[in-house]
């Protein structure tokens, strides 16, 4: 049987940075591969059994481990399951996205709405206006505006993230009419446009859903790598060229990898 408060005793004489990032590398490779006994973990990490040994004797102790009777090998509890939920529980979307968006808006000079999906829709839950930006030409957006997502920017975004069916479901639902000239109205053109916006990792508003006014949008990725939330820069057209999205495309996929990460989402660390 092992020795778990000797094995306490000898990781406190250890280098306590290399030893977090030992055990969370442990950690990371009990969630992702099963359970494991000491030398396969110990192979896969480059790392002495003797040091697994005590890692995992300290994880057994806090209740993030158990070894099995049966075959000797380790495996994650729920505890950590338990924790992602209190953290899920806890978070505030609001409180991570709106610092990134007052910086975005100020940065590019321009209106940044965040949105979240609702059904075939989605609803604009926060709006950044830079500091300073003149009052004639805001935008008439408001928070809890509602818009089907085959006409927005931020819609496409997300659309874009779904499967094909999903997609096709919702475009079904949604009995899309034309709200300006450049508004889409047919399935295979909305396709062929989540096709581009797959390869850039953006979408674009073309006066779609008002004329006189471009955005430039991207989804929001979960720890689950589903788009729930969508953010986009939203200016007049004769400030919103070509050349102008092009610019602008650096930051919007910036912040769009930045909180994916705070959301949990790790395909960036890969």
């Amino acid at each position: 049987m092992f020795n778990v408060q000797k094995g306490m005793n000898h990781m406190a004489t250890k280098n306590p940075i290399q030893s977090a990032d030992r055990i969370f590398h442990i950690l990371e490779y009990l969630v992702e591969n099963g359970p494991s006994g000491v030398v396969e973990i110990g192979n896969a990490l480059n790392l002495h059994k003797s040091t697994v040994h005590r890692m995992l004797l300290s994880l057994i102790s806090l209740g993030y481990v158990n070894q099995n009777e049966k075959t000797g090998k380790y495996e994650m509890t729920f505890k950590m399951v338990r924790l992602s939920s209190q953290i899920l529980s806890k978070m505030d979307i609001y409180s991570i996205v709106h610092p990134h968006m007052e910086w975005l808006a100020n940065v590019c000079r321009e209106t940044v709405h965040l949105v979240q999906r609702v059904g075939n829709e989605v609803v604009y839950i926060d709006k950044v206006e830079p500091i300073g930006l003149d009052s004639s030409i805001r935008m008439a957006s408001h928070i809890g505006l509602l818009r089907p997502m085959y006409c927005s920017g931020v819609g496409k975004a997300i659309l874009a993230e779904l499967p094909m069916d999903e997609v096709r479901a919702i475009w079904e639902q949604s009995k899309p009419e034309k709200k300006t000239e450049y508004t889409i109205t047919s399935l295979e053109r909305l396709e062929k446009e989540i096709e581009i916006i797959k390869k850039t990792g953006y979408a674009m508003d073309n006066e779609e859903n008002e004329i006189g006014v471009r955005c430039i949008a991207a989804a929001v990725l979960d720890f689950q790598n589903n788009a729930k939330y969508a953010f986009s820069i939203s200016a007049p057209v004769n400030r919103m060229t070509d050349e102008r999205v092009a610019e602008l495309a650096e930051h919007v996929l910036d912040m769009k990898k930045k909180l994916s990460l705070r959301l949990g989402n790790d395909m960036y660390n890969k």
